[in-house]
């Protein structure tokens, strides 16, 4: 329920004016009735839900109502009115009339003090904590910065959130040690020497640890990551949030897979709360508001998200014009958050009981944060004049207090008391998610010189005098002497101090010190070779996509009664594009709220079908909520306990392009699952253009360490891929006891083509590590003899091309060429450079020859590699390549056309590759030179494309006929 305030003020949602009247009251009891200056109202009167089209059938009654409110106006002013009416929307609401929510409240608490719960730690030994943990963690950052050192470093962040985490630490934060998931809890990346500060505190981490920071290989022993890794430090970080924007998304699509799991009855999160740290600033990532619908949609009340209002980004104020916790409360209460604000410590309690004419809240609405910042490090006279002083009321308020404890005033982020009850209303809120609007000082305590100030996010360390200032405000027992040593010292009380059994026993008490990540799921019992063999069969006479035959063995592996239950389709609203739909009737569309009306194909078989237990993730128009299920769903391992199988399939173009960095998170989180470039290749999906013509998602996939690409030809080689990628992501070997921390990017297009059987010397062992030979060149002769020889490189949808290649070479210019099926470009470069690496390192040591290097350093003739990607694609392997190469691609913006057409433009189509061939065997004097204009002419490949292509002239290697 929201809180009414029980003051006359302005309406803070339209920047504390109103078109009519400012809402004050003056001395004499008469409304003031200052107007906007430009003389226009700021919002249509009629507006927000009201009833305009509904008859009035009691309009004397109606009357009634109006005249009341008239006659209150009247007499009392618009205040009184004002109040009136908010009382009003507060008894409707507890009656559950429906009336439409205010954009926003008064600049003050939502929990006024009379309901604020009572605090049942000790507050005293809390705030030694919190002491402690302020010194230890600046103290690191400071010894990180010294001149030999120098890797920077964050203090003011967590100087400002410090008492926002602790109240979550000592009394809310559940942990893993009773088995349970505990809570998943996402912090703020550049507060990480606050947690590393507790973590020494707790025993957790040595001292000798701590000046490791930022300096993970060099220091003696390994040293702490800047900010929260799990790739790096993977027993301590759970999630990777540094990046601006994702622990938003992300933490809200946890708490969705947290629901998912509870739903699917795979495992008990009743009791996981997640809880989000966000900044002020990041705020305006789209990513931090773009999925805040979803939380109130599903009724996330298991999620929490703190921010941080320090009114300051890393250049300047948030909104020094404006006011940003109001406009974030706008937002969320118009997505249907539950809002809760912490504005003002309790030093504030007494003053506002007094502002009976609401002109202190008047001011606090219509200050702008900018000023509020000023006021953060100006003098007590300064705050006096400049925001008690403009009215004799407001000065009359304050003329008890001095200067001094005029600039003392606080914040509420940094009144524990006032934490707490905002930490426990969130907890126990039902039905919604709620958002914990904290304001705070960045850099608090760290002195004059750091504490709001605009420059404070880059200051990394304390002078000698800053350090003594620094100690003396948190009154720790530290001589001058140890401050003017070269490295100023750490804290620590003692390992019988009251306050380290304090944390201790805390921690104990909510299931063990967070963060903490363990790996516990059990490798899963994995299907042998059965459901793989109709993948190995190949189509018969059947076009089928490589697609459609993935989506067709997922089916197959979902019904699997050991692993299938644990296969987590998604798609951003394109289950039928890729043919899922089939998947609808059985696995159907998860939905909290199951299906709550009549399908309108509910007759037809393909019907689309959600229900509560449903296992398709259906997320909208959303790629970036797609990535956050995959990371929810692929860490579930890890958070969870519980090995999932995220399977997120998405046009290959708004992948890596769109969501490149949730998938590096992925990889920082150690996630596993599958990722499907689905309509890959720039010139496969036929029609679409610029925007969805996909021609360099490998080269974006082979950034990510963590990422393993592979471009398939045939139906048999996804089959093989597909059971080896289950084998190293979730099976166990003597290397990865619990499975390696991968993930795989599989491109998949919609040509559908005749899918052979699997050749019976396949060597899969080379499919697998990116190159095989998939067919010898015929028997060739050529005029002169021995025929002259090449090799075709090809991958995806260029198999099929490289194969018509290899006969029109064959039967118009006798040359014999081989087709190598190179099912992982990327692949073959890693392993490569892993060779290079170790050759580096261990010159004396038997030298490592790269796979791709032993496969075609003894074959005959020039090597041509072509894709349906651009050629720094294939040119990924160059350096490994010792013969004559020579890479195809399709290099340049996509465009709309036929299939045909388009590869003839990119000249990488059968043609273009006998070409390619050709002018390789002329270049070493394998072939007459004329024969290169003579092939130019015969395939018409010295022609406008328009004039070969016109009214839908194919080729061969393209004639297929539509989408699959």
């Amino acid at each position: 329920m929201d809180h009414v305030p029980r003051r006359r003020t302005v309406d803070p949602a339209i920047g504390g004016h109103h078109p009519g009247g400012t809402g004050l009251t003056s001395k004499d009891g008469k409304d003031r009735g200052d107007h906007v200056a430009s003389g226009r109202q700021r919002f249509s009167i009629i507006s927000d839900g009201l009833p305009s089209q509904l008859p009035d059938i009691n309009p004397d009654e109606t009357r009634e109502w109006l005249e009341s409110l008239d006659a209150v106006i009247k007499t009392e002013g618009r205040g009184r009115a004002r109040y009136v009416m908010l009382r009003l929307l507060e008894r409707a609401r507890e009656l559950q009339v429906g009336v439409p929510g205010l954009r926003s409240t008064d600049f003050i608490n939502t929990i006024p003090p009379e309901h604020e719960p009572w605090f049942p730690g000790d507050e005293h030994v809390e705030r030694r904590i919190r002491a402690y943990i302020r010194w230890n963690a600046a103290i690191m950052v400071s010894r990180a910065n010294r001149p030999d050192i120098g890797v920077g470093g964050h203090i003011a962040t967590y100087a400002s959130a410090a008492s926002l985490y602790e109240v979550g630490f000592n009394h809310f934060f559940r942990g893993k040690d009773h088995g349970e998931s505990g809570d998943q809890v996402f912090i703020q990346g550049h507060a990480s020497p606050g947690i590393y500060a507790r973590a020494y505190l707790e025993g957790r981490l040595p001292e000798d640890k701590l000046d490791g920071f930022r300096q993970e290989h060099s220091h003696p022993g390994g040293g702490l990551s800047s900010y929260p890794h799990p790739r790096l430090m993977p027993d301590f970080w759970e999630f990777p949030t540094v990046s601006m924007g994702l622990t938003a998304i992300d933490s809200v699509y946890q708490a969705r897979f947290n629901r998912y799991l509870y739903n699917r009855k795979i495992k008990d999160t009743s009791r996981s709360h997640v809880w989000a740290f966000l900044g002020d600033g990041e705020m305006s990532e789209p990513e931090s508001l773009g999925a805040i619908g979803l939380a109130a949609r599903e009724e996330l009340d298991n999620l929490t998200f703190v921010v941080n209002c320090n009114l300051q980004q890393l250049d300047g104020p948030v909104r020094g014009n404006g006011k940003i916790i109001q406009e974030l409360e706008s937002f969320f209460r118009g997505a249907g958050w539950n809002v809760i604000k912490v504005i003002w410590g309790r030093d504030w309690d007494p003053l506002l009981a007094q502002d009976v004419d609401g002109v202190l809240v008047n001011q606090m609405n219509t200050t702008p944060d900018g000023q509020f910042q000023t006021f953060s490090v100006e003098s007590g006279e300064y705050i006096r004049e400049k925001f008690f002083g403009a009215d004799p009321r407001l000065r009359k308020i304050v003329q008890h207090l001095s200067d001094d404890e005029l600039r003392k005033l606080s914040r509420g982020g940094h009144d524990y008391r006032k934490v707490y009850a905002a930490f426990q209303a969130a907890r126990e809120h039902v039905g919604q998610p709620t958002v914990i609007l904290a304001h705070t000082i960045k850099g608090w305590t760290l002195g004059s010189d750091f504490e709001a100030r605009n420059a404070t996010h880059q200051m990394k360390k304390l002078t000698k005098a800053e350090l003594k200032e620094f100690r003396d405000r948190l009154y720790l027992d530290i001589p001058d002497s140890a401050l003017e040593a070269p490295l100023p010292p750490y804290y620590h009380p003692g390992e019988g101090s009251d306050e380290i059994q304090y944390m201790r026993e805390r921690r104990a008490a909510l299931g063990g010190f967070l963060p903490k990540r363990v790996v516990r799921a059990k490798p899963l019992k994995l299907p042998g070779d059965p459901v793989y063999s109709e993948m190995k069969k190949g189509s018969g006479k059947q076009n089928v996509a490589t697609t459609m035959a993935f989506v067709r063995l997922l089916k197959d592996l979902i019904k699997d009664e050991n692993i299938g239950a644990r296969f987590v389709p998604i798609a951003p609203d394109e289950y039928r594009t890729f043919g899922m739909d089939s998947l609808f009737p059985t696995s159907k569309i998860y939905s909290p709220h199951g299906q709550t009306y009549d399908a309108v194909d509910r007759k037809l078989l393909l019907s689309y079908k959600e229900s509560e237990s449903g296992q398709m993730l259906h997320e909208g128009i959303s790629e970036a909520g797609s990535m956050a299920s995959t990371i929810a769903a692929g860490t579930a391992y890890a958070t969870h306990g519980e090995h999932m199988i995220p399977v997120y399939i998405f046009y290959s173009m708004f992948g890596f392009q769109r969501t490149g960095d949730q998938m590096w998170a992925l990889g920082d989180q150690m996630g596993r699952g599958f990722l499907l470039g689905a309509t890959a290749g720039r010139t496969t999906l036929t029609g679409e253009g610029l925007q969805h013509a996909d021609g360099h998602s490998p080269l974006l996939a082979a950034t990510n360490p963590a990422c393993v690409h592979y471009d398939a030809t045939w139906a048999f080689e996804l089959a093989h891929i597909v059971q080896d990628a289950l084998r190293r992501m979730y099976g166990t070997s003597e290397e990865h006891p619990t499975g390696e921390n991968v993930f795989y990017y599989l491109t998949v297009y919609n040509e559908p083509y005749q899918q052979p059987a699997e050749p019976d010397d396949v060597d899969v062992d080379g499919l697998l590590k990116g190159l095989y030979r998939y067919k010898a060149a015929p028997e060739t002769t050529s005029g002169n003899g021995e025929a002259p020889h090449a090799q075709i490189l090809a991958s995806g949808v260029g198999g099929r091309w490289a194969l018509e290649a290899q006969r029109l070479l064959a039967a118009d210019w006798g040359v014999a060429a081989d087709v190598w099926s190179a099912t992982s470009w990327n692949e073959l470069a890693r392993e490569a450079r892993d060779c290079d690496e170790w050759n580096l390192l261990n010159p004396d040591g038997e030298q490592r020859v790269p796979y791709v290097s032993r496969t075609l350093d003894s074959v005959a003739g020039p090597i041509v590699a072509v894709s349906d990607f651009m050629r720094a694609v294939p040119d990924q392997i160059a350096p490994w390549v010792h013969g004559d190469f020579t890479a195809l691609g399709t290099d340049g913006f996509g465009f709309s056309d036929t299939r045909a057409a388009a590869r003839r433009y990119f000249h990488v189509d059968a043609a273009s590759i006998v070409l390619a061939v050709l002018t390789r065997l002329a270049h070493h004097g394998e072939v007459k030179p004329e024969t290169l204009q003579q092939a130019m002419e015969k395939y018409r490949l010295n022609e406008d494309v328009a004039d070969v292509f016109a009214n839908g002239a194919t080729t061969s290697e393209s004639n297929t006929g539509g989408d699959a």
